[in-house]
């Protein structure tokens, strides 16, 4: 028998709201400050990262973890003058700089969603003042009836604990939520594992053979 969903739960960053690629992001700030930099040589210093820091250390470290991450980003740069500065202006400013915007059918879903009596959350691996300044600058904020950060119960994806820390909020067992997310390891994989319905996000129409794809949130529908 199926069983009703009663929760929606998002990921933010390519899934509710676009921004410009990240290491785009690092480029602009690092020119507003006077230091040129290609996107090629930025992109292959933020991969370095990828593969040198742990997201499960965000939770526990707050903004900590971002002003490390910028730190070593810049040594592998090869900018070591002002490095302390310029690791806590990227973390300042970091939002200014991305051009946030909500995709497109985002709020039209949202709002059909309420309309059916759906609870609705957001589960991210952002940091709770991550998401302040994303919902100040695209308003989306008031659609959700929990909001659970990295730093929110000191988890992140792909672990159990932080979708379930969700459901508890909601009061929604895993089998009767549903889980929207771009990231198959982090988002598909982790929600699965914790016991929620699964949804892959992926608008360039891909094909994963190991999940069940999206590439509309209008799709979402077609699941609850």
């Amino acid at each position: 028998m199926n069983v009703k969903i009663r929760a929606v739960l998002f990921d933010v960053g390519g899934t509710l709201i676009k921004s410009l690629p990240a290491p785009e992001i690092h480029k602009r700030i690092l020119e507003a400050h006077g230091i040129r930099v290609t996107l090629d040589a930025v992109a292959k210093a933020h991969a370095q990262n990828q593969r040198e820091f742990d997201p499960q250390k965000m939770g526990k470290e707050g903004s900590k973890y971002w002003i490390a991450w910028n730190v070593r980003l810049l040594e592998n740069l090869g900018i070591n003058a002002d490095k302390e500065f310029l690791s806590r202006k990227i973390d300042e400013l970091w939002w200014d700089y991305s051009d946030l915007q909500t995709f497109p059918n985002a709020r039209e879903v949202l709002d059909e969603l309420r309309k059916r009596e759906i609870k609705l959350g957001i589960v991210t691996n952002g940091l709770e003042r991550d998401l302040q300044h994303i919902f100040k600058k695209v308003d989306i904020g008031a659609y959700f009836d929990v909001v659970v950060a990295a730093d929110t119960c000191c988890n992140a994806k792909p672990k159990c604990e932080i979708f379930r820390y969700a459901l508890n909020k909601l009061n929604v067992r895993p089998e009767e939520a549903l889980y929207v997310g771009d990231s198959y390891e982090y988002d598909f994989q982790g929600a699965k594992k914790a016991g929620l319905k699964s949804l892959l996000i992926d608008r360039s129409q891909n094909i994963h053979p190991c999940a069940e794809t999206i590439d509309n949130l209008n799709r979402i529908f077609d699941y609850i």
